[in-house]
């Protein structure tokens, strides 16, 4: 049976606003409508597509193909209305789309055979189960996996995990709720799964974006130059988010003892033995990780029979290999990866990242932003550190509003007219990172919510928390970003 929309409220009243700011930012007098008025377009559709995702006034994914029937119809991208629709479609299609869709069938296969749950345990293990220890083993474990699978899954999959552990410590205190160190094991979870994805060009929806984005100007970047910036600044980010927590759990956490190894023992008991399916998926995952981080010498040598093949296409195909071949292999009589398991994955995600590219095109071949970027032209006049900083303080102050997708959108084409050519990749890096580093509201992010669920935390204890590391995280990324990127050209 088909899943039955809940029209609430506050769905509605974002149906209706949606529209008005859409008709407005189109109809209404401004200087957006010089010229073809296609700016004003453009603008009122990205208003319009922004406050249904915010809302969820619709589905996602029906935001998300909004460009497919409005963008040709009203003429937002200029030219033939067939020519259009190419360029609509060939978004819904990117290279980054496959590479996506190949890494969401690799974490399917890991999820299948419950190799990222091994993972996850094991690494918490190896970090050590004092309570303050144990705290860090959640933030690295789902940090870890959080790089090869989305966040949303990561935090879905840790967070039983994260409350076995803690009814068990409640039981050796003899049922006494641990409200401080509860909330501060949910949270870690939540900012393990948001940092990790960072690390990796599959990790989170906006990384594809950057990576998109930086090959439209010419700036294309491998898999293993992007994690070379995204995974430093995880370690960097890790021991800053596990002191912040340390400092919320330790009112009921310290002098616990190391008695979360009894649930992890538990948990492995459960997995029970490694068995082949699980061998055969980690060698997969392995080899398709290699050739990922060799992707860019790979796509050097193969020039020569294919010229115009780019890294891109190349970790998209190789992506989509591995996923073709986990579904074609056979251990023990089951497939590695079961097409049932493939269609529960969130296909709206990629459907996400296409209404996202496509409108990314919209708003620079419009010219919005090009409007915007005159808008932001102060920026050109600060120093270059003050520039990275301001995108990341303004990436995080939007993101914590709306979905990091759409910030990332946004934010990208403003600073592609606003930022001076030689210091557009470094903001580009940092405001996409920026994009996923929202740590304050439930809403902010789907790991965000998920944990919030828990029943271990309130609204301003999260953002207690969450608005001081957001601030670290801003003035962070700014600073390694600024050091860092240069060294990719």
């Amino acid at each position: 049976m088909a899943h039955r929309w809940d029209w609430t409220p506050g769905r509605v009243v974002g149906l209706v606003l949606g529209l008005l700011a859409m008709l407005g930012l189109w109809m209404l007098p401004s200087p957006l409508q010089a010229g073809d008025g296609r700016a004003a377009l453009a603008a009122g559709i990205t208003a319009w597509m922004s406050i249904w995702w915010l809302t969820e006034a619709v589905p996602i994914t029906v935001t998300a193909a909004v460009p497919i029937v409005v963008f040709p119809l009203t003429g937002v991208l200029g030219g033939h209305r067939a020519e259009q629709l190419g360029v609509v479609i060939s978004a819904y299609i990117h290279p980054y789309i496959f590479l996506f869709l190949g890494g969401m069938g690799i974490a399917a296969a890991m999820q299948q055979c419950q190799l990222h749950r091994r993972l996850a345990v094991q690494i918490m293990r190896l970090v050590g189960t004092g309570p303050e220890r144990l705290l860090l083993g959640f933030l690295l474990a789902t940090a870890f996996v959080s790089m090869w699978i989305s966040n949303t899954a990561t935090a879905a999959m840790m967070l039983p995990i994260g409350l076995a552990v803690v009814q068990q410590l409640e039981l050796r205190r003899g049922g006494a709720r641990l409200h401080h160190y509860g909330a501060a094991v949910m949270l870690a979870i939540a900012y393990g799964a948001n940092l990790g994805g960072i690390g990796t060009k599959i990790g989170t929806a906006p990384n594809a974006q950057l990576a998109q984005f930086l090959a439209v100007i010419g700036e294309e970047v491998s898999f293993l130059q992007f994690s070379g910036i995204g995974v430093p600044f995880i370690v960097m980010m890790v021991p800053a988010a596990w002191w912040l927590l340390w400092r919320l759990a330790r009112a009921d956490g310290a002098g616990l003892g190391a008695v979360g190894a009894a649930a992890l023992e538990q948990e492995l008991q459960a997995l029970g033995p490694t068995r082949r399916s699980e061998k055969w998926v980690f060698g997969v995952f392995l080899a398709t990780a290699a050739l990922w981080i060799f992707g860019q010498p790979l796509t050097g040598l193969l020039r020569d029979w294919w010229p115009e093949l780019n890294t891109a296409q190349l970790e998209g195909s190789v992506a989509m290999i591995a996923m073709t071949f986990l579904l074609l292999l056979r251990i023990e009589g089951r497939q590695l990866l079961e097409l049932r398991v493939l269609l529960g994955q969130p296909w709206g995600t990629l459907i996400l990242l296409g209404g996202s590219f496509a409108m990314a095109e919209a708003i620079q071949r419009s010219g919005l932003s090009s409007h915007l970027g005159e808008q932001l032209a102060i920026i050109k006049d600060l120093p270059p550190l003050a520039q990275v900083l301001a995108a990341t303080i303004l990436t995080v102050t939007i993101s914590a509003i709306a979905s990091n997708t759409a910030t990332t959108t946004v934010m990208l084409n403003v600073l592609r007219t606003s930022a001076v050519p030689a210091l557009l990749p470094t903001l580009a890096f940092a405001s996409a990172f920026a994009a996923s580093c929202d740590f304050a509201l439930p809403a902010g992010t789907p790991p965000n919510a998920i944990v919030f669920a828990s029943g271990y935390l309130s609204i301003p204890r999260m953002a207690k928390t969450g608005v001081v590391l957001d601030l670290y995280a801003a003035i962070v990324v700014a600073f390694w970003c600024f050091v860092s990127v240069p060294w990719l050209s």
